[in-house]
């Protein structure tokens, strides 16, 4: 007999500033970007950090096409949801290491921006156990947890320090989105639109992902994803994430 799912928490209200970190265009907003606005709506800062430009996502684009193409998708997806400033660190598409560098890289942004909440995607060797996840999720997604406690260390990558950015120890949480443990959730129900009109930016991506009308499919997907985890908080539509305390 399979156990009860628990029931989702209200994810902690009381921070000013987010960072999200993750791999791809597209993956912030196939994740969490419902919540995304309604904390932008709320008077909260959130900053996107990129690893990559998406490049190599685009069989028919030639990665010199596509990256900036997808770099002005994502652009436009993260202001229809309040957030105006989105950084690339500009490792290659596809075959992201996960390791010191990137740790180095993610450190360098959470002393940047000094969040006291980071979201990050999936780190996990799969969906649930049901798709296996990409290499470029689990190492983005290991290395922000890791770099989140790296940020706050003086002694873990002192060169940062000596290029001006000071150890913050501020991060409160770290909340995983598309985590098949998740134990906390954002209502969803007024921003959902939003969400939709955020996710239909990356159109030249949906359109060479899927045959469906791309309204339709980022209506479905979102619908579907977010009434799921609305079954564990209160019936309403939510985003969930699993959220590490620090």
């Amino acid at each position: 007999m399979t156990e009860p799912k628990i029931t989702l928490q209200p994810l902690p209200d009381d921070w000013q500033r987010a960072l999200a970190v993750v791999a791809h265009p597209d993956d912030l907003e196939y994740g969490c970007s419902a919540a995304v606005a309604a904390w932008t709506d709320a008077g909260r800062d959130v900053t996107y950090v990129l690893a990559t430009r998406g490049e190599a996502g685009i069989d028919t684009l030639d990665p010199a096409t596509c990256g900036p193409l997808r770099e002005r998708e994502q652009r436009a997806s993260a202001a229809v949801v309040g957030v105006d400033t989105v950084e690339f660190l500009d490792h290659r598409d596809g075959v992201i290491e996960y390791g010191l560098a990137l740790r180095r890289d993610i450190a360098a942004a959470i002393r940047r921006h000094r969040p006291e909440l980071v979201v990050t995607l999936n780190h996990r060797d799969t969906w649930g156990g049901v798709a296996w996840n990409t290499p470029d999720h689990v190492a983005v997604g290991r290395a922000t947890l890791d770099a989140a406690a790296d940020a706050g260390n003086r002694w873990i990558f002192p060169e940062l320090a000596a290029q001006g950015l000071e150890p913050w120890n501020g991060v409160r949480w770290v909340a995983v989105a598309g985590s098949s443990s998740p134990t906390h959730a954002v209502d969803a129900t007024p921003d959902l639109d939003r969400a939709v009109r955020s996710l239909l930016e990356h159109r030249t991506y949906i359109e060479a992902l899927t045959d469906q009308d791309p309204e339709a499919y980022v209506r479905d997907f979102l619908t579907e994803t977010t009434t799921a985890t609305g079954r564990r908080f209160g019936g309403r539509p939510a985003v969930a994430f699993e959220v590490f305390g620090r």
